[in-house]
């Protein structure tokens, strides 16, 4: 991303210079506007308080015609009250918001091109699944064969296809939710907003249903912006992702951007599970995934070597999970296939010293604070 457009974010060393020998900063990150084209959504120093409490601080953010775009954060985060700032359901204190070039901060919901999915699917449990579907569009006062036809469509692009005829009460929480996407994508908007929509499904429909919702935003080709907490959601289904954090967006990218190369300590906490270390004055992250325990004692070349203590283990079925004390100061989770380990092996593992190796370009270094957004 060039210098200067919104959400743009550099990690430096200490004192403007380059970092440690080792340890790889996080790059710039793309957004829309450094694609070429004019973003489906711009938001521009957007701030909502409540009170004393600042809820969104000065967000600014680029999104891609086409893009699935995912706010992830914590409760209380702002990822939501954004979202909501966006559908018209909350109007900003400061900011402005842009949808296809036209500023509409001011305008309310049913002025903007923009639908909404909830997370309790808000379906009329009175009414059919094809009636459901069709309400937006007999609203607009479209005619009955065609509201018929684009219902009959929508439901077969969310694979509920003969299922015009039941109430929503004969339906599981998945096909629930497909009715509730298929009734805002039956409008067309521009926008789809999701706010976490698959929060209420276990975890075999849910899982599901990130591929189905990944699946039918490519075929229709509509803006996704989804909020979620989840940070599996976000890393499987997005094109991009903003991590928030106390209102404010810490860091954009790509999903493996974000989670490979985390630019504050909050977000390599929250974004998965990683492991902070300091050595020689300097602060840096390295997953779980990228360690070894060296049952020979034999590193790589080119690999960093110390050495600690398993003082905890969790048999997790296709992988173990090691807690080491390390001799040089703190701890490390690793994380390991059970190619040939059984429960009893892996347990056996407390107590025992070990060695544990990465690789110094599997690290990254965290600076103390979050980088600021930079103004649109």
């Amino acid at each position: 991303m060039h210098s200067g457009a919104p959400g743009a974010y550099r990690l430096a060393g200490r004192g403007g210079g380059p970092l440690h020998s080792g340890v790889t900063p996080a790059p710039e990150t793309d957004t829309a506007a450094s694609l070429g084209a004019e973003p489906d959504v711009r938001l521009v120093q957007l701030t909502k308080r409540y009170g004393d409490v600042v809820a969104v601080d000065g967000v600014s953010i680029d999104i891609a015609k086409g893009e699935f775009f995912t706010l992830l954060g914590p409760s209380g985060s702002g990822k939501t009250t954004t979202l909501r700032l966006i559908a018209g359901f909350e109007l900003p204190d400061d900011g402005r918001i842009e949808l296809g070039g036209i500023d509409v901060t001011k305008r309310p919901p049913y002025a903007r091109d923009v639908n909404t999915v909830f997370q309790d699917y808000a379906l009329f449990p009175h009414m059919s699944v094809q009636d459901n579907v069709e309400y937006g569009l007999k609203i607009k006062k479209v005619d009955r064969a065609e509201r018929r036809r684009r219902a009959e469509d929508a439901l077969d692009m969310v694979s509920l296809a003969g299922y015009g005829a039941r109430k929503p009460a004969q339906l599981s929480g998945g096909q629930r939710q497909r009715v509730a996407l298929a009734r805002a994508i039956i409008n067309r908007p521009r926008i789809l907003l999701l706010d976490e929509p698959l929060g209420a499904l276990d975890l075999k429909l849910r899982q599901g249903m990130q591929v189905e919702l990944k699946r039918i935003q490519g075929e229709v080709g509509i803006t996704f912006i989804y909020v979620t907490h989840d940070q599996e959601e976000a890393l499987t289904m997005s094109d991009r992702l903003a991590v928030f954090d106390q209102g404010r967006i810490v860091q954009v990218g790509q999903p493996a951007e974000v989670y490979e190369r985390p630019s504050t300590e909050f977000v390599a906490g929250f974004v998965g599970v990683s492991n902070m270390l300091e050595r020689d004055g300097r602060r840096f992250t390295v997953r779980p995934e990228k360690i070894r325990i060296l049952d020979d004692g034999r590193p790589s070349d080119g690999e960093h070597v110390e050495s600690g203590t398993v003082v905890d283990v969790a048999y997790a079925g296709m992988v173990t999970r090691y807690v080491v004390a390390l001799d040089a100061g703190g701890e490390l989770q690793v994380v390991r296939q059970n190619l040939e380990t059984t429960s009893a092996d892996a347990l056996e593992d407390r107590g025992r010293k070990v060695h544990v190796a990465w690789r110094p370009q599997q690290t990254y270094a965290i600076e103390d604070g979050p980088p600021d957004q930079e103004e649109a």
